[in-house]
C-alpha cells in the first residue's frame, strides 16, 4: 500500500474515531438531560401525593376527581402497603409494582427510586415515592415514547453526520496526503531513477521549508557532489592518460633501440640508459601522484592541533638532503586544525616546485605567518596569464614542458588547501621569481601563545 493512501485512511481513522468519541458523548449528555428533565416532572407531580399519603389519605377506591390539591398529568397510582394497588384515576395505566417498589410502600423513612418499565408495550419513566410512615407509596409513570424516538432519530442522525465527516476526513486526509506524501514519491522515484540509472541529474523537489523539503535539499546537494566526483574522477582518468602517453611513448621508444644495444656506440648506449631512468622517473612520479589524487579521503582522517613551524623545517631539511638546496625557514608559532601527513605533503610540493625552477646559486624563503604558507623563489617567475591556472591538475606552463614533473604537486596543494578550510594563491615577486602557497585557519594566534 503506498504512503500517501496510508496517510489519507490513518488520517480518516482519526477523524472518524473523534467524531464518533464525540457523537456518543453527545448522546449520552442528551440521553441523562431529558431523562433528568423528566424525573424532575415526575418528581413534581409525585410529592403532593406522597404528602397527602403520609397524611394518611389512603385511597379505597379510584377516584373520578383524582387528589383535590393535585393536577395529575401522568398516570399514577397508590401503592398500599399490603401490596394492593389504587390508580388515582379509574381505568388508567397500571404501572407495574415489584418486590423493591413494595419495600417502599413499606418503609418507615423517606424513599425515592425511578426507573424505566414497560406498559402495554410503550416505554415508561416511573417514580416510586413514599415520605415514610409504613402506610403506602405514590407511583407516577410518563409516556416517554417520543423521548426515545427523539433520541433514536438524534443517534440516527449522528450516525449520518459521522458518515459525512468520514467521508470529508477521507477526501481532506487523501488531499494532505498527497501533498506531503507526494514530495517524498517524487524523492523516492528520484532515488530509485539514480539506482536503476546511475545518472545523477534526477530532478528533486525541492520545494517548502519543512523537514521533506530539507531532506529534499540535501540529497539534490549529494547528488550534486556525487556528480562532480564522478566528473573530477573522469576528468582525472582522462588527464593521466593523456600525460601518460609521452613517457610511455618515450620508453617505447628507447626500448626498441635496445634492441640494437651491442651495435650502439657506447656515448648513446648511456644515453638511452639514461632517458630510461629519467622516464622511468617520470613515470613513477606520476603514476603515484595520480594515485594519492585517486585515493585521498581527507574527510576520513579525523584533524588535529598541528603547529606548522615544525613541519616547516622538516621539509628544508628534507629539501636540502635530495637537492643541496638551501631554505630558509621563517615560521611563527601558527597552529592549524588538520592532518599533519596532508600538510607536510602539500609544503614538500611547494619547495620541490621552487628547488625545481630557482637557479642553483640562489636560497629559497618559506615563510609561515599566521596560517598563510608561502615559498619564494629567484626563478623565471609565473606567466600572468598562468597565475589562475597553476593549482589546476596537469597544468604545465609552455616554459616549464622541458621541466620534469606530472603537473599534479600544485593540484595536490589546492585539494589540501580546501580540505582544510583554506584557498591557494600564486603570485610574480616584485624583484623576481615566484610566491606560491596557502592559507589555512587558525586556532591558536601566534601573539598569544608568544605572550604565554
Amino acid at each position: 500500500m503506498r504512503l500517501q493512501t496510508r496517510l489519507a485512511l490513518l488520517f480518516g481513522a482519526v477523524v472518524v474515531g473523534a467524531t464518533a468519541l464525540i457523537g456518543t458523548l453527545s448522546h449520552a449528555a442528551i440521553e441523562a438531560s431529558i431523562t433528568d428533565s423528566i424525573d424532575e416532572s415526575l418528581i413534581t407531580t409525585s410529592a403532593p401525593m406522597a404528602h397527602d399519603v403520609a397524611d394518611g389519605d389512603l385511597p379505597d377506591e379510584p377516584d373520578d376527581r383524582g387528589h383535590s390539591d393535585v393536577n395529575v398529568h401522568f398516570p399514577s397510582q397508590t401503592l398500599i402497603a399490603s401490596g394492593r394497588i389504587v390508580p388515582t384515576i379509574p381505568g388508567d395505566v397500571v404501572l407495574p409494582a415489584d418486590s423493591q417498589d413494595l419495600a417502599i410502600a413499606r418503609s418507615a423513612a423517606p424513599s425515592v427510586r425511578f426507573r424505566g418499565v414497560t406498559v402495554d408495550s410503550r416505554p415508561y419513566r416511573m417514580v416510586t415515592q413514599t415520605d415514610g410512615g409504613s402506610l403506602a407509596a405514590v407511583q407516577v409513570g410518563r409516556d416517554v415514547t417520543e423521548d426515545v424516538e427523539l433520541l433514536a432519530s438524534l443517534t440516527r442522525q449522528l450516525a449520518l453526520i459521522a458518515l459525512l465527516v468520514a467521508a470529508l476526513a477521507a477526501l481532506v486526509g487523501w488531499l494532505l496526503a498527497r501533498r506531503i506524501a507526494g514530495r517524498l514519491v517524487r524523492l523516492t522515484d528520484a532515488a530509485e531513477v539514480v539506482t536503476r540509472t546511475g545518472r545523477l541529474s534526477a530532478e528533486v523537489p525541492t520545494a517548502g521549508s519543512d523537514e521533506i523539503a530539507r531532506l529534499g535539499v540535501s540529497f539534490s546537494q549529494m547528488l550534486a557532489q556525487l556528480a562532480q566526483a564522478q566528473d573530477d574522477q573522469q576528468r582525472l582518468v582522462q588527464d593521466a592518460g593523456h600525460e601518460l602517453r609521452t613517457p610511455l611513448t618515450s620508453l617505447r621508444t628507447n626500448v626498441s633501440l635496445l634492441r640494437q644495444f651491442d651495435e650502439m656506440p657506447p656515448q648513446t648506449r648511456a644515453r638511452v640508459i639514461a632517458d630510461l631512468e629519467g622516464e622511468t622517473r617520470e613515470l613513477t612520479a606520476l603514476v603515484n601522484e595520480v594515485v594519492h589524487l585517486a585515493a585521498a579521503t581527507p574527510e576520513d582522517t579525523p584533524h588535529v592541533p598541528v603547529e606548522l613551524a615544525p613541519l616547516a623545517h622538516a621539509v628544508a631539511s628534507r629539501a636540502h638532503r635530495r637537492t643541496g638546496r638551501q631554505v630558509d625557514v621563517a615560521a611563527d608559532g601558527s597552529v592549524v586544525l588538520g592532518q599533519p601527513g596532508a600538510l607536510e605533503r602539500a609544503m614538500w610540493n611547494l619547495v620541490e616546485n621552487a628547488c625545481k625552477f630557482a637557479p642553483d646559486s640562489t636560497s629559497i624563503d618559506f615563510v609561515i605567518d599566521r596560517g598563510t604558507v608561502v615559498v619564494r623563489d629567484r626563478g623565471p617567475g609565473i606567466d600572468p596569464a598562468d597565475l589562475t591556472q597553476v593549482f589546476d591538475r596537469f597544468f604545465r606552463a609552455t616554459a616549464a614542458r622541458s621541466q620534469p614533473g606530472s603537473g599534479l604537486g600544485l593540484a595536490i596543494v589546492r585539494d589540501v588547501a580546501r580540505s582544510h578550510g583554506g584557498q591557494v594563491f600564486a603570485a610574480n615577486r616584485s624583484d623576481g621569481g615566484a610566491e606560491l602557497g596557502f592559507t589555512i585557519p587558525i586556532v591558536a594566534d601566534p601573539a598569544d601563545r608568544a605572550d604565554g
